[in-house]
């Protein structure tokens, strides 16, 4: 199930999805500040082309200092919108039945996407 769950979400726009986050995670590892950041859009989009069957989980070093100042530093700069955004169309999709598997997967990027260091995806 999770096979065509998978083809269906890469063919409705999975791939997009993935290709923006992959394109500004590149642009942000051009500068050594924006590595960090880099990496977790890139995370982002390796977890938004084949979203079904995977899942999210606090990784070992969750509690580090540098992981919580860079979430801070994610949240002011902004990037808390990617989460609203996946919120919303996770909203969206769950009006059908049809759509609530799909739906739930924006809800797994909303998560990953609000803190998303010393996350890791499974």
């Amino acid at each position: 199930m999770k096979t065509i769950g998978n083809f269906l979400w890469f063919i409705l726009g999975g791939f997009l999805v993935a290709l923006m986050y992959w394109i500004i995670g590149f642009l942000f590892c051009i500068t050594i500040i924006g590595i960090p950041f880099g990496a977790q859009l890139m995370k982002f989009g390796t977890f938004a082309l084949w979203p079904f069957g995977r899942k999210v989980e606090d990784g070992e070093s969750m509690t580090g200092c540098l992981n919580i100042i860079f979430n801070v530093l994610w949240i002011i700069l902004g990037w808390w919108e990617i989460a609203a955004t996946h919120a919303v169309f996770g909203l969206i999709c769950c009006v059908t039945i049809v759509g609530i598997p799909f739906g739930m997967q924006h809800f797994k990027l909303a998560w990953l996407s609000l803190l998303p260091f010393g996350k890791r995806i499974v």
